[in-house]
């Protein structure tokens, strides 16, 4: 590739509307040493100039070898290697203040977007296929469970008839996430769909009945799990299908390890054993100088770069949406919590089938992990999910229908077995 100048980076910034919008204040520079190359920019108040910044204060630097900026500049990026996140001090060396970097990650994420060569392939938002309907299938309404000795208001919205299916989001998210299977009749001819959101994330309003707000929130496994058996009982579902994403793909083999009684299938989508890291080495997602901006553009970089940019946006969007501790007090289960390394191969898929997707793009519950607790968990079935990430149903939701129908249709065709049983089917 034709290597950028610095006259490029400013152009291309001072030109950009959402660049101006994410360094909005920022005063300082970004310097990008790529290779023997330097690109360096300074900023007033967020209007980027040619002059270098030099020691200038609120100045963030990056550098690495040419060879791997080669690949983060490329129209596709490898998986990995399409964001800071999995590169910034593995191959990538920061300078600056860590604090800064994220108060202005989404500006320096974009700048680096903008240095790269167009992709012939990307989509921009979306085209509708015909009219809109005025009204979309769901139908949302609040239910009150207790959980954790305290009531809470828990809201739900559903669609479909047919075996249920609960749904759980995200950390740090809600049910919106899963607008895009409710109205595909394919799935909601033969599944009664439920999308509930966690107390204390979108509709969920936090319990009237302690003081909440003088505690720090931390999601623990044993309130997590509460959730979902005790909406199925509230509801009278005879032995849902559970399918969570992220934390909730850790929640769906959670259940099926503690819970297998309850439910007849769960699917895993990013569903691991266990998942690398520490709530400690993430202060900056709940620090009084950073916005949930950081969380939205973190969330992006976990995406593919050939998922809609809309749905991506859209993704991003409902993390900057969220309740501030929210994220980080849900990574309590997902990162310091949770682990079924020593227990997984007691999970009984004869009693409670499991299914196990994992988007090529996600590097937080990788591939790699998904197929190791695939291996852990006998008869269980995997699946690689190409040209997605971490959130496949609301990034690509098209490309996602083609690895879910056949789980969904597995799951149909034991229900209607006699014996209420399937075996696994081969890996894709």
């Amino acid at each position: 590739m034709t290597m950028p100048t610095s006259k490029d980076l400013v152009a291309r910034c001072a030109a950009d509307g959402e660049f101006a919008l994410t360094a909005r204040y920022w005063t300082g520079g970004l310097r990008l040493e790529i290779g023997e190359a330097v690109l360096e920019m300074s900023l007033e108040n967020g209007s980027p100039c040619l002059e270098a910044p030099g020691q200038r204060p609120n100045t963030i630097a990056l550098s690495g070898p040419s060879e791997l900026w080669n690949q983060l500049l490329a129209p596709i990026p490898p998986r990995f290697l399409n964001d800071l996140g999995p590169l910034v001090d593995r191959g990538i060396q920061f300078t600056g203040d860590r604090v800064l970097y994220a108060q202005y990650f989404a500006a320096i994420m974009r700048a680096i977007e903008l240095l790269r060569a167009p992709n012939a392939h990307a989509i921009s938002t979306i085209d509708d296929a015909g009219p809109t309907p005025r009204f979309d299938a769901p139908v949302g309404r609040y239910v009150h469970l207790e959980l954790g000795g305290a009531d809470h208001r828990i809201y739900y919205e559903e669609a479909g008839h047919g075996i249920p299916l609960l749904l759980q989001h995200t950390a740090g998210c809600h049910g919106s996430q899963w607008r895009h299977l409710f109205e595909v009749a394919q799935i909601t001819e033969r599944f009664r769909l439920i999308a509930y959101d966690l107390p204390f994330h979108g509709k969920s309003l936090p319990p009237t009945s302690r003081t909440w707000w003088a505690e720090e929130y931390r999601l623990r496994g044993d309130f997590l799990r509460a959730v979902p058996l005790a909406l199925a009982a509230a509801l009278e579902l005879d032995r849902p299908v559970f399918m969570g994403c992220s934390v909730g793909g850790l929640l769906a083999l959670d259940l099926a390890l503690r819970h297998p009684e309850s439910f007849r299938a769960v699917i895993a989508l990013e569903g691991m054993l266990r998942v690398e890291g520490s709530t400690d080495a993430l202060p900056e997602l709940w620090h009084p100088r950073v916005s949930n901006e950081y969380k939205a553009r973190l969330m992006n970089g976990l995406m593919s770069p050939t998922s809609p940019e809309a749905f991506r946006k859209e993704t991003s969007q409902v993390y900057a949406a969220g309740w501030p501790p929210a994220f980080l007090g849900d990574l309590h289960y997902y990162l310091n919590e949770y682990d079924i390394t020593e227990r997984a191969s007691e999970i009984d898929t004869s009693q409670v089938a499991v299914h196990i997707l994992s988007g090529e793009y996600d590097f937080s519950g990788t591939v790699e992990g998904g197929r190791a607790a695939h291996a852990a968990i006998a008869g269980s079935t995997f699946s690689e999910m190409k040209g997605v990430g971490h959130f496949p149903m609301a990034e690509n939701p098209a490309m996602f229908l083609e690895y879910l129908l056949p789980v969904l249709e597995q799951i149909r065709i034991a229900a209607a077995a006699p014996s209420g049983r399937n075996p696994a089917k081969v890996d894709r």
